[in-house]
């Protein structure tokens, strides 16, 4: 069964700062994301889930984002079995990143 992996927040900076290619998704509502989000994050929701699914590598390394770690741990699950070779969820989610990461949120 293909599965994801727990990405914590101090190695999602070391990939932001080694440029490494990576597609980051964030599940929580919109006007969470309006108000702040992971800069490159996209927001993906029932509605935008299947474009995003159609027009995505399933070869580059994806970070499912939410509010602090645990609903993108289903979603990350899912996009797994979706075909995507390389599923992370980010284990403190954008909370964690904003406390840690004041300057690098995108609003």
């Amino acid at each position: 069964m293909t599965t994801f992996q727990h990405l914590d927040i101090p190695t999602l900076a070391g990939w932001f700062a080694e440029r490494r290619e990576l597609a980051l998704v964030d599940i929580r509502d919109p006007q969470s994301f309006a108000q702040g989000h992971i800069p490159g994050s996209r927001r993906l929701d029932n509605d935008t889930v299947g474009a995003f699914i159609e027009e995505a590598s399933r070869e580059t390394p994806l970070v499912v984002v939410c509010y602090h770690g645990h609903s993108s741990q289903q979603a990350a699950a899912w996009l797994a079995g979706q075909g995507f070779a390389e599923v992370y969820s980010l284990d403190g989610g954008f909370t964690d990143w904003q406390l840690r990461h004041p300057d690098r949120v995108e609003r």
